[in-house]
């Protein structure tokens, strides 16, 4: 049974956060395709199977659409308590729904009984501030990538 999500609104019709399904794969696969940051280096890495593998059985996936278009998407995966990915369609950043969404993600794998919620993304690039920003803990960086974590206060 999809998950209960608020709408937000935002702009002339409300946005509407939601947990994704398999129809909305082709729509994730082409946010995930069109970012400039984070691109992947094998766009055939990141298969149908590992998006539909997330949808329930390795994890949790929400979408944001707005007037029947997916504005953007994440993924939390339940064996690591991470996030495993989040991203927006370029001309809808800006507008808060990334934050929505991994807020979303969060409190579903706090739901789930992790304590601490990891995860990664290219060093120095405007992710790794949105992370910053939304109270994440930078733990490392390497060449390419800075690492985080999350945890309640208290």
């Amino acid at each position: 049974m999809p998950e209960k999500i608020k709408t937000h609104s935002a702009g002339p019709a409300s946005i509407l956060f939601r947990q994704a399904n398999a129809d909305d794969i082709p729509a994730m696969s082409a946010i995930r395709l069109a970012v400039v940051e984070n691109a992947l280096s094998d766009p055939a890495r990141i298969t149908e199977q590992m998006y539909r593998d997330y949808l329930e059985a390795s994890g949790r996936g929400w979408v944001a659409e707005q007037d029947g278009e997916i504005l953007g998407f994440c993924y939390a995966a339940s064996a690591d308590a991470s996030i495993w990915a989040l991203f927006i369609a370029p001309a809808q950043e800006g507008r808060g729904i990334g934050k929505q969404l991994l807020t979303l993600a969060v409190q579903w794998l706090f739901e789930q009984g992790h304590r601490r919620i990891q995860l990664s993304t290219g060093k120095n690039t405007r992710a790794d501030r949105f992370y910053q920003a939304q109270g994440w803990t930078r733990l490392r960086v390497d060449e390419k990538d800075a690492y985080y974590a999350f945890q309640p206060e208290g």
